[in-house]
């Protein structure tokens, strides 16, 4: 007559493992849509507008100051860019603009690693839902080195 426990315990392992599957997804899923409002200008940069900003000034997180397009056109005032550690007034980068605003992204390989630290972050958080919630040590290993080596990659870019 104890049959019965044995499958209800195989019931709720396999619950949990579904459960902890569609968590550590669901981060990932969001560090993915998160990085991608700004990688894919970096990205997929064929056909936009390409150029330098000298920063002039930052405050609340963002920096502002003229910036000269490659192409024609003359240079524009008003043009801003996120702030980031790195950042010091009257340095130059190279960025890309984002259709139809006045929001600029660094481009090269500190602006697309830039561009996907949310997605590191969100591989650090799922690692200690694949390791611990699905038992999965390795692969959770594996998730935390990933997403560690682009969080580190990142910061020694900038």
């Amino acid at each position: 007559m104890k049959r019965g426990r044995g499958s209800s315990r195989r019931v709720l392992s396999f619950g949990r493992r579904v459960l902890m599957g569609c968590v550590a997804l669901a981060l990932l899923i969001a560090g993915v849509w998160s990085s991608w409002s700004d990688a894919q200008h970096v990205v997929l940069s064929k056909g936009r507008e390409h150029g330098t900003l000298t920063v002039a000034s930052c405050a609340e997180g963002v920096c502002t100051g003229p910036y000269v397009p490659d192409g024609p056109g003359g240079p524009r005032d008003g043009m801003r860019i996120e702030e980031s550690v790195a950042v010091k007034k009257g340095e130059r980068f190279a960025v890309v603009r984002k259709p139809d605003t006045d929001e600029l992204v660094r481009t090269g390989t500190a602006g697309l690693l830039y561009a996907w630290v949310p997605l590191g972050g969100a591989l650090l958080l799922a690692s200690v839902v694949i390791g611990g919630g699905l038992r999965l040590t390795r692969t959770g290993w594996g998730a935390a080195v990933a997403g560690g080596a682009l969080l580190l990659a990142s910061f020694l870019a900038l």
